[in-house]
């Protein structure tokens, strides 16, 4: 990792790998959600990350609309993996702690978003 990334995204890329270390453990994650519920997760822990690097690669003197809407998107990224967690433990597919970890991961990128999104509506 670069030492210049911005922290929200580093917070992603962490993000992303938990998701994809979690997902791919057959013995917690059983073949029959393989191509429902596992494959929502894998690739909504990575649209995160590249929504959020594309709004940090927008141009933020010139298209600053632009920019908060990609970040308002990465944010129902993150509500959306909130509720695939939360399935994933009614399903008994996760144990309390672990998806008490995992949600927090994805409310940490969530709040920073947020942030973000509000320090560019200044």
């Amino acid at each position: 990792m670069a030492e210049n990334d911005f922290k929200i995204i580093i917070k992603a890329k962490e993000l992303a790998v938990h998701s994809f270390k979690l997902t791919s453990n057959i013995n917690r994650y059983p073949k029959k959600y393989r191509h429902s519920l596992v494959d929502k997760i894998q690739i909504k822990s990575l649209d995160i990350y590249d929504t959020l690097l594309e709004a940090n690669s927008v141009n933020n003197a010139t298209r600053r609309a632009q920019r908060c809407e990609t970040i308002t998107r990465a944010i129902t990224y993150c509500n959306q993996m909130l509720f695939y967690i939360e399935l994933s433990m009614n399903l008994q597919l996760l144990s309390n702690g672990s998806a008490e970890y995992w949600s927090k991961l994805v409310s940490d990128v969530k709040h920073m978003a947020i942030a973000w999104r509000t320090k560019e509506n200044k």
